[in-house]
């Protein structure tokens, strides 16, 4: 019984990520309580110009999955922050595209107005790229411009890979449109993976000439302006993690995304917006918290295999 424990009341086996509390071998599972949430991420919806090969979201022209979320809801969850008294200073917009969203402009508004520092996760390509919201970003760079950090979704540093998992062209028309950002003074970072093979150190040579050769001020070296994502296969056989791990990988639960982070989410046929405690799980149930940022506050056991390989053992963030 390497791989299951035993409900012993029940007498019934476990396997590896079943049991939120216990994992297969019988040890406490390690959970994350929520310690300081200094971001709140909203999924603008699952649509996107584009469909890759590897989204871990599904993303596509078609899926409306999650459907568009409204200023009008975001509005709702700032004034939450508030009432709840959270750290919070990053409002982080992911999508999807989050540009396919016709209230995004409206979105990144109303989270600069009362102060907070604003991500978008884009593509950087056709959608971004319309008259209407480019005349949007433009207008709030000029009034917030230090406040706004925009995150482009560039998966590798040669065109060929890029196209290859994003589809032919694409790679020049993300290049167009982070010249355009570049041109008006926007903040950029880049989302890369590591679906390739390539050791961090070549990932980081060649984006680093890549944004010299491109005069983009994106520091290739750093793992907030430069993130490297490892690949998120549910196939691969990944440890649970248990409350020793912590010790033994010395780690902490405060440096896991969990700990700082929640994402909004608005489902197809939901009457309401529902609060998840994580970014990468968008369709697991068993991470949906509830529709409120009270609701959200509870402590998240780590039982997902992303749990162990994308977040404590890659040690990825989504966050700047």
């Amino acid at each position: 019984m390497n791989d299951q424990s035993f409900d012993t009341k029940n007498a019934v086996p476990y396997g590896k990520f079943e049991n939120p509390n216990i994992t297969a071998k019988g040890e406490d599972r390690a959970s994350v309580p929520l310690m300081k949430a200094t971001t709140l991420w909203f999924n603008t919806g699952t649509l996107c110009n584009i469909e890759c090969l590897n989204c871990y979201i599904e993303s596509s022209p078609k899926n409306d999955a999650l459907v568009y979320i409204t200023t009008a809801e975001v509005e709702e969850y700032l004034d939450q922050i508030e009432e709840r008294k959270w750290a919070t200073t990053e409002i982080a917009f992911t999508g999807g595209e989050p540009f396919m969203n016709p209230d995004m402009i409206d979105m990144m508004r109303v989270s600069l107005e009362r102060g907070y520092e604003v991500l978008v996760l884009t593509n950087a390509m056709l959608p971004m790229m319309r008259k209407t919201v480019k005349a949007g970003l433009l207008e709030l760079q000029a009034q917030y411009g230090d406040k706004i950090t925009m995150r482009i979704s560039l998966d590798h540093f040669k065109a060929e890979l890029h196209d290859e998992e994003r589809g032919k062209g694409s790679y020049a028309v993300t290049i167009k449109g982070m010249q355009w950002l570049r041109d008006n003074g926007f903040t950029m970072a880049v989302a890369g993976r590591t679906l390739w093979g390539d050791s961090d150190e070549d990932s980081r040579a060649g984006y680093k000439a890549l944004f010299e050769e491109h005069n983009f001020e994106i520091d290739a070296y750093s793992p907030g302006m430069t993130v490297l994502f490892p690949e998120m296969d549910e196939t691969v056989e990944v440890p649970e993690i248990t409350t020793a791990c912590w010790g033994i990988l010395n780690k902490s639960p405060r440096d896991i995304m969990c700990a700082s982070s929640r994402m909004v989410v608005k489902r197809k046929g939901a009457d309401k917006p529902a609060v998840l405690a994580c970014t990468l799980l968008p369709y697991s149930p068993e991470f949906e918290l509830g529709e409120t940022l009270e609701e959200a506050e509870g402590a998240v056991k780590l039982n997902h295999k992303h749990c162990a390989k994308f977040c404590v053992l890659g040690g990825a963030s989504c966050s700047a």
